[in-house]
């Protein structure tokens, strides 16, 4: 895109007049689209985010949140950053991957040794140097969000061990990391949008899914797929994503607003996260849902083949090298 005009697109999408009392005043308004329900606790990490910057720059900057896939679905709602028709959104990592590569390492069941391992990746150098990849594609990564851990749904078989898997359909994401992860373990990936899944799983199309607990019950997937397998194969954050030709029309000073209001967000959104997650296990398995606690090792085992692979990518194995020396106490194996 010529520079010139994405920046006089990303301005003509950024600045509104709003009247008040003492006359005109300057707002400049950032739309932020992303797919999930409005109960999501990441939504409300979003909400704060909004909340502190409009108080951090006095009423002179404000987030206009659009939900549910009202923009469009993560894949597409990161085209409309690129060309900078749309200012922010929230899509996983694993959808990242496909704009930028380095974001792939995140889907690699088990990379992480527990959760003080990934906290301690994702707030360090490692992963600030991955959230600045996405740059060079217009994409400019402003904080991780906790997602929890990934683990599988089923409508009519249970998981209890990789075995379980063989000859299922198991909706991933559209990220080639997940597809080749439920094929190591048997399954057949199959990548469906997140809107259409709850139709697919009722008229079969897939036999299951993968996904954290606050999705699996806010989805209202269970309803459908009454099997929930708490494997944690993978611990996939959320990244909040700006577009580069919108960060770029900001002055110095509202750019340092929107960082220091996204920052301040990851906290609280990752409180409201294991409130979510508690209560969310807790409902499905009021509602009947088997929720069933394997032994994780079995299926950590079965994928370990897939860290190896990556020495044909030497960038990517060196990544996930540094990714295991940043805990010292890291072992090759899950938590």
């Amino acid at each position: 895109m010529n520079t010139r005009i994405g920046s006089r697109l990303a301005l003509f999408s950024l600045l509104v007049v709003v009247a008040g009392c003492g006359g005109a005043q300057r707002v400049t308004v950032i739309k932020l689209g992303h797919g999930l329900d409005p109960s999501h606790p990441v939504h409300a990490g979003m909400v704060y985010m909004a909340e502190r910057l409009a108080e951090r720059s006095g009423g002179t900057m404000r987030i206009d949140i659009y939900p549910s896939e009202q923009l469009g679905t993560e894949r597409q709602l990161l085209e409309l950053l690129q060309i900078g028709s749309l200012g922010m959104t929230k899509v996983s990592a694993a959808v990242m991957e496909n704009f930028a590569p380095s974001y792939q390492v995140f889907g690699i069941p088990y990379v992480f040794l527990n959760s003080d391992h990934e906290e301690v990746v994702l707030r360090g150098p490692i992963g600030r140097r991955i959230l600045q990849e996405g740059e060079q594609y217009r994409l400019r990564g402003l904080a991780y969000y906790d997602a929890g851990k990934r683990s599988f749904y089923t409508v009519d078989r249970p998981v209890r061990q990789p075995d379980d898997l063989t000859g299922l359909k198991i909706r991933t994401q559209e990220s080639p990391t997940a597809m080749r992860m439920v094929s190591t373990l048997g399954g057949s990936a199959t990548p469906i949008a997140w809107g259409e899944l709850y139709t697919s799983l009722q008229q079969g199309v897939v036999d299951g899914a993968e996904n954290n607990p606050p999705s699996f019950y806010l989805s209202r997937h269970y309803e459908v797929a009454r099997y929930y397998t708490i494997n944690e194969h993978t611990a996939v954050p959320d990244v909040l994503i700006m577009s580069t030709i919108v960060w770029d029309a900001l002055t110095p000073q509202q750019q340092q607003w929107v960082q220091e209001a996204a920052d301040e967000s990851v906290s609280v959104q990752k409180r409201l996260w294991k409130e979510a997650s508690d209560a969310a296990l807790q409902a499905v398995q009021d509602d009947g849902v088997e929720v069933i606690y394997p032994d994780k090792t079995l299926f950590a085992d079965q994928v370990r083949s897939m860290h190896e692979s990556y020495r044909d990518q030497p960038e990517i194995y060196a990544l996930l090298e540094e990714i295991r020396a940043a805990n010292p106490a890291a072992e090759e194996g899950s938590e």
